[in-house]
């Protein structure tokens, strides 16, 4: 289990400096530059977009509303949710889609570039937990608040102090409670998360470089230590990776990836009545983990009984309403059952939940053929 986008403050022990966690001769030298002031800097085709479209458009206006303008405006950016992965500012705006922190980034970078103050913003909701290849993660949210510069005009009685910029789809900003994050953070999130996205395609060695950097970027990160933790474990380095776990846990006792992970670890390595103590935690803590019934009723698809499958999909849709696959496989047990209004419903709540355009087209492309099937 490894997390996205999510982090916690807690001040190291004067006796565990962040460089103690890391260990470089474990891996093969570095091969990329991995550069934090890159993660932020606009490309040139953003520099283009501002002087043509921006500053050129600004007119006596506040930069803050011009730039909201271009974000959202029919015409100008239109810009699409894409999950699959974490891009700088520049590549969100030259492949014109990212994920929340991605085109979070590239709005941060559009702002400094006009001056523009900014916050960056951690939003506290249940955390949505997805699969990808045999990785699973933990996903937390993060969107910008765009400020006035102090030599903007102001109209009497308007007390918005910030605008707030939010691209998850359908999100309520008014309801959102959010803790300010610097920049420091926002960059080690962002390393963090590619740091998740190279383990997920089996390439340890550039995973650990870039869990390493987050780490060492944000010693508050213990999402990026518990990144830092999986890649030893998947490479082997059982020492290592238990040291990590245990230092998420000194700071954060009830993190439950963390314990999730140590119990792993030390149940592979035959150390059972360690393992046995964290797992009855585990279990009072969280009595039925993210994909329990899901693996169940896909368990129950395989057996041939659609219909005990189908009451686990539902379960797990009733206690994780927005992630796509869950309601894809609610579609393919309706299917096999004949309820075909429910099948249509499950796959357009696949297709509007989706996080990447590769995934909304798979979904588009089922429910069109379903449909044509049912003319």
């Amino acid at each position: 289990m490894a997390m996205l986008s999510a982090c916690a403050v807690a001040p190291l022990r004067d006796d565990v400096p962040p460089t103690a966690l890391v260990h470089d001769k474990l891996f093969p030298p570095q091969q990329e530059v991995i550069d934090a002031d890159r993660i932020l800097a606009p490309s040139a085709g953003m520099r283009t977009f501002i002087a043509q479209r921006l500053t050129h458009g600004l007119r006596g206006r506040e930069p803050r509303d011009v730039l909201v303008e271009a974000l959202g405006a029919p015409g100008q950016l239109r810009l699409e949710y894409d999950a699959e992965m974490t891009r700088t500012a520049g590549e969100a705006f030259d492949a014109r889609m990212g994920n929340c922190l991605s085109l979070t980034l590239m709005t941060a970078s559009f702002a400094r570039e006009l001056g523009i103050p900014v916050t960056f913003r951690q939003i506290y909701q249940e955390e949505q937990v997805s699969r990808v290849a045999d990785l699973q993660v933990v996903s937390g949210h993060v969107n910008i608040g765009l400020g006035r510069r102090p030599t903007d005009f102001r109209v009497l009685g308007d007390q918005e102090t910030i605008t707030v910029i939010d691209f998850l789809p359908g999100v309520q900003i008014r309801r959102q409670r959010a803790m300010e994050l610097d920049e420091s953070t926002v960059v080690a999130m962002y390393m963090n998360n590619r740091a998740a996205e190279w383990m997920a395609q089996g390439m340890l060695d550039r995973a650990y470089w870039w869990a390493r950097a987050a780490w060492l970027q944000s010693s508050h990160l213990t999402s990026a230590l518990n990144t830092l933790g999986v890649v030893y474990r998947r490479h082997g380095d059982v020492q290592p990776a238990e040291q990590a776990f245990r230092e998420v846990l000194r700071r954060e006792p009830g993190n439950l990836q963390a314990m999730s992970n140590l119990a792993q670890l030390l149940r592979a390595a035959d150390r059972v009545a360690e393992a046995k103590v964290l797992e009855d935690q585990l279990a009072k803590l969280e009595p039925f983990p993210p994909f329990k019934f899901f693996d169940l009723g896909v368990a129950a698809m395989r057996d041939g009984d659609a219909m005990k499958a189908r009451r686990y999909f539902l379960k797990e849709i009733d206690r994780s309403a927005y992630y796509h696959e869950f309601h894809f496989w609610l579609a393919l047990a309706n299917a096999q059952l004949g309820r075909w209004d429910e099948v249509r419903s499950s796959l357009a709540q696949a297709e509007a939940l989706s996080t990447s355009v590769r995934q909304r087209q798979l979904y588009a492309a089922k429910l069109e053929s379903l449909r044509a099937r049912m003319h």
